[in-house]
């Protein structure tokens, strides 16, 4: 099952729940008031002279700390899906670049998806002819939570349930009908945890994509999920946009869009043809508009219509996701004519 994806995703949308999460005594000495910035340019540059030929996430981070100094600290995560025998070795070489490169002080975080219970690699260690070097790092494993007691972490973040999905995700393969259960507990739970909106929509969205149905059962869900009365926008927006964009990309499909809508809106996007872009785009928003508002003003349809920029369509997709009014958007709208 390849997550690599799903993960960068939900990594970078997410960042300071994961590390709360999964490395919290790192969290606590994070000062998350002064921001913080992923680095991928420069770690592209830091590792491209890598033989490893890797599907793997990783992410260079740049956070201050909460000492009161001006000082700042990198924070090197990778999270791997399968065993690799220079695995410990290559975290060392990343963390003498990294810190070659900036002269500042790094942390190298690894999170495995494995389910390998007895593959830790968390350690890389030479001794030869008098030289002794040990280079130890932080290493979770998503094995271990199988047995959690996620209660404690119940609404108090949202990896709870992240984490649990991607679990079911794994234990649920090639049977649909129990995958379908514990994806719809999972979404319907999501709005238990009285989150900010912006982290519903990414946990929502690592759901969606991660536990993938068939067809039918994904039609199903669908349909379900939308008529529960205590679910109010944010479930309908992520599941309208899906929807809308498969039914927009359908034009595309005979030209190599197919991996892009499996991996959701922001993929499809990417690697869809200019055409079933706009028009998958243009359906998304409208899906959202309708679900939000009961309906879709025909003047919203019609400049939607003259509007063939795959760009301005993009942010005016988000512009629909956060927008509080049908007049609200058509403000936003106006900007485009």
């Amino acid at each position: 099952m390849k997550t690599d994806s799903f993960w960068k995703e939900v990594l970078e949308k997410l960042f300071k729940e994961f590390l709360q999460f999964f490395f919290p005594q790192i969290h606590r000495v994070v000062d998350f008031t002064k921001g913080y910035q992923f680095l991928d340019k420069e770690f592209q540059q830091i590792t491209k002279t890598s033989k490893t030929n890797k599907k793997i996430v990783d992410k260079l981070v740049k956070v201050y700390l909460r000492d009161g100094e001006e000082k700042w600290l990198l924070i090197h995560i990778e999270i791997q899906g399968q065993k690799q025998k220079d695995f410990a070795q290559r975290m060392f070489t990343y963390y003498y670049r990294i810190f070659d490169k900036y002269q500042r002080d790094v942390l190298s975080l690894a999170l495995l998806t494995d389910m390998a219970k007895e593959y830790r690699p968390d350690t890389y260690s030479k001794n030869y002819l008098g030289l002794s070097l040990s280079f130890k790092f932080p290493l979770v494993k998503i094995v271990d939570y199988i047995n959690y007691s996620f209660e404690k972490e119940y609404k108090r973040n949202v990896f709870s349930l992240i984490v649990q999905a991607f679990l079911k995700t794994v234990e649920t393969e090639g049977d649909y009908q129990n995958r379908y259960y514990w994806k719809r507990t999972f979404l319907l739970q999501l709005y238990d945890f009285g989150l900010e909106r912006e982290t519903v929509f990414n946990a929502y969205q690592f759901i969606e994509w991660i536990m993938a149905l068939p067809k039918t059962l994904d039609e199903q869900l669908y349909y379900e999920v939308k008529q529960q009365k205590e679910i109010k926008g944010m479930g309908y927006i992520t599941i309208a946009e899906r929807k809308g964009m498969k039914e927009g990309l359908k034009k595309g499909r005979k030209e190599g869009i197919q991996k892009g809508i499996q991996k959701g809106i922001q993929q499809g996007i990417q690697e869809g043809i200019q055409k079933g872009k706009i028009e998958g785009l243009r359906q998304a928003i409208e899906s959202v508009i309708e679900v939000k508002f009961n309906s879709v003003d025909e003047e919203i349809i019609n400049r939607l219509n003259k509007i063939n920029s795959v760009e301005k369509l993009e942010e005016l997709l988000d512009a629909a996701k956060l927008t509080e009014s049908m007049d609200a958007f058509k403000e936003k709208l106006n900007k485009y004519k």
